[in-house]
């Protein structure tokens, strides 16, 4: 996959420069969005739908249309969540339609079954179009997850917005095109909303650890002594003292492109991280196996900081792909050092990332 795919909030840093340098300078985003205007492009593309039939060509004309792109392990988009569910509740009977576009970033995303189970177990209940081939997301000309565009009436997009934040203008605007399609909805009462688990919004002042790929294409920072072998079986060991955002390996692994594989029972991975919660993509290398492990913070169960997935000791068990959500700390904020232990072998790891 493209450097320029990758789900992380460093990458909309620049876009929320540009909407801070519009409001200095006192351009409103809707007249910047004009400028720009341009027809919704087709979804025709996707391979499958969830939810729904294909939407016909002309069903979605007249309606003010939400269009969010997402991959269901990406944790910026399951922050945003919360919102999108709202506003698909609040205004679908006012003329909005909201369509979520799945565009798998890892292979197990392009699997239908998990995506099905990802759509039910996050109470996505709008249409989703399957994006495998990425037809749809190269005729947006889209880069990021998530994304989110919002098209008038007349199928002309008039905002979009990359990332998270800024959902009180982006319901604004979704009031502003219904009454401007016939429907009496300026100035109603904002959505209000609370992210639970993975949902919950960052504790961004506490954040300095950023998203980290653990396969070989895309990894940063790996500190085990003689760094990773790609493709082949190899014992690896963590060093006793990890710098902030460095990470390592114990244990009988296989480093992938894209994942990391334990083949033998025991096998650890550690790093030293600063941010409230803790979350990692994995998931079971065979179908319809589990893999039992074990969590530490310094060495110590988590107790008070165990993440949605874990109890106070740290025990929890892999039973699907997805993101996991290991630790979510109590203030004070401080440099931690993290430990998995994997109790079986079979785990399959992806990505780290923080809130």
């Amino acid at each position: 996959m493209s450097e320029q795919f990758k789900c992380d909030r460093r990458r909309f840093i620049a876009a929320a420069a540009m909407s801070v340098v519009g409001a200095q300078f006192g351009v409103s985003s809707c007249a910047v969005q004009r400028i720009f205007e341009r027809e919704l492009p087709s979804l025709g593309g996707a391979t499958g739908w969830l939810n729904s039939q294909p939407p016909a060509a002309n069903s979605l004309r007249g309606k003010v249309v939400l269009v969010q792109f997402c991959t269901y392990t990406c944790i910026n988009w399951l922050r945003t969540l919360p919102y999108v569910r709202a506003w698909d509740e609040k205004y679908k009977g006012q003329g909005l339609a909201v369509v979520g576009v799945h565009t798998p970033e890892f292979p197990f995303e392009k699997d239908v079954d998990n995506v099905r189970r990802a759509v039910r177990d996050l109470r996505v209940v709008y249409p989703v179009a399957l994006d495998n081939d990425y037809a749809i997301w190269r005729a947006f000309k889209n880069q990021y997850w998530p994304a989110l565009y919002i098209v008038n009436a007349q199928g002309r997009i008039r905002h979009h917005h990359f990332g998270e934040g800024d959902y009180e203008q982006s319901e604004r605007i979704i009031q502003q095109l219904l009454a401007e399609a016939g429907a009496g909805v300026v100035g109603q009462e904002l959505v209000s909303v609370e992210g639970r688990g993975a949902e919950a919004e960052a504790d961004w002042g506490s954040l300095k650890s950023p998203e980290n790929y653990v396969g070989f294409e895309r990894t940063e920072n790996f500190a085990s002594p003689g760094g990773a072998a790609p493709d082949e079986r190899r014992v690896y060991a963590a060093p006793a003292q990890l710098d902030l955002n460095r990470w390592a390996l114990s244990g009988d692994w296989t480093v992938g492109r894209q994942a990391i594989v334990l083949n033998k029972a025991g096998g650890r991975i550690a790093c030293r991280f600063h941010a409230r919660d803790l979350h990692l993509v994995m998931g079971p290398s065979a179908r319809g196996t589990s893999v039992r492990f074990r969590v530490t913070l310094d060495g110590q169960p988590p107790r008070a900081a165990h993440g949605f997935d874990v109890d106070e000791q740290g025990n929890g068990t892999v039973t699907e792909q997805r993101l996991y959500q290991l630790i979510r700390q109590p203030k004070p904020i401080t440099n931690r050092r993290f430990e998995i232990e994997f109790l079986d072998p079979g785990a399959e790891a992806y990505a780290f990332t923080f809130g």
